[in-house]
């Protein structure tokens, strides 16, 4: 038989798994209640029906009020989202899979629309020229208000809190969102981080927030319960742009995390093409492997043959799927079988209530005996 790692049980030190095949993280806008937390009968279905992925990393959840910047996404700093959330974990343990959240602010990349009319907070006021998902559809983009030194300690409380909240509602661990434009990307790149006090300037200035942190919730919850998300070669999206320090600066942000011990870190390939963009990295599992000595889990635009063979190659542990999860909840049964992907329905990815979420039907394996 041909190899299939990515059907192979994963054990590390601080990770076992039953495959290697991961849930990425995605937004999916189903949280259409007052108070943003997920339901039972929409959440808890969605993720019990692709428990049997060796580990769910659940749709970025805000960990404050503040940190929110898309539509009917879904919390984890309330006690109704913690009892939310408690059914989800439940329902997931019982079909004997594992789950992560991943912890999220938006910083910039929100709306006044959001925060009664104040300002979304970033590393400096420097507008990101993009999009914001509001209740009353998207619109453009303001300047933000920069940080005080206030805001930056309320916020990492903020995910201390969340990652506590988290541990509470049943998560086997927590995914820090540093990708993809967000907060903590915000203060890592120059383009949007014009800060001349102990957060801006040199690389190691730039990644203070993101380890003052990690340093903080280390001390409530295990940091063997923590994971990380960043994308290094994010480039012309959300308002990011790659210069000569980018990759140094995931660089060094990545061989500082040896320090810790950690769940994993998990890494994107670029969202779009930057083979042409100076600076750029256009292959980051390559790239970032032999600097992390932990678990690394890749993730963008693989296959089920590219994931296979990204392990092979050893330049990655776990392989995180994103779109074909959504019309597939049984990824894995799909890939051990054989039997051919489902196709996703865009036009549903972020609607509310069931169709294009929970109603996807699983595969009908016929296996000989």
């Amino acid at each position: 038989m041909k190899k299939e790692p990515l059907l192979e049980p994963y054990n590390s030190k601080n990770l076992q798994l039953q495959n290697r095949v991961i849930m990425a993280p995605m937004t999916r806008s189903r949280a259409n209640n007052d108070g943003n937390f997920p339901t039972d009968e929409l959440h808890g279905i969605y993720y019990e029906q692709r428990a049997s992925a060796g580990l769910i990393i659940t749709e970025g959840s805000q960990v404050s009020k503040e940190a929110v910047g898309y539509i009917y996404t879904p919390g984890i700093y309330s006690k109704k989202q913690v009892e939310g959330w408690k059914k989800v974990t439940k329902r997931v343990h019982d079909k004997g899979g594992k789950i992560f959240i991943q912890l999220w602010h938006v910083g910039r990349i929100s709306h006044p629309d959001f925060h009664n009319g104040e300002l979304p907070v970033a590393p400096s006021a420097i507008n990101p020229e993009t999009k914001s998902y509001t209740p009353e559809g998207n619109k453009d983009t303001v300047t933000p208000r920069a940080m005080t030194q206030e805001d930056i300690d309320r916020t990492i409380q903020d995910f201390v809190t969340a990652g506590k909240n988290a541990v509470e509602a049943g998560f086997d661990g927590v995914e820090v969102h540093s990708s993809n434009g967000y907060l903590f990307h915000q203060f890592f790149t120059k383009c949007s981080n014009e800060r001349t006090d102990n957060y801006g300037g040199s690389i190691e200035n730039r990644a203070r927030f993101f380890f003052e942190t990690l340093d903080a919730m280390k001390k409530e919850i295990p940091e063997q319960k923590i994971g990380c998300r960043f994308n290094p070669s994010l480039n012309g999206m959300a308002g990011i742009t790659i210069d000569e320090e980018t990759i140094p600066t995931f660089e060094y942000i990545i061989k500082k995390l040896n320090e810790y011990d950690l769940a994993y870190v998990h890494l994107s390939e670029p969202f779009n093409d930057v083979s042409d963009v100076e600076h750029a990295v256009t292959d980051i599992a390559k790239h970032f492997r032999p600097l992390y000595n932990g678990t690394l889990i890749i993730n963008t635009d693989f296959d089920q043959e590219k994931g296979n063979k990204v392990i092979l190659d050893g330049e990655a542990d776990l392989v995180a799927y994103g779109k074909p999860y959504i019309s597939n909840p049984d990824l894995v049964e799909h890939f051990k079988h054989g039997i051919e992907l489902a196709d996703w329905d865009k036009d549903t990815f972020y609607t509310q209530g069931k169709e294009g979420y929970t109603d996807y039907p699983k595969a009908a394996i016929t296996i000989n005996q």
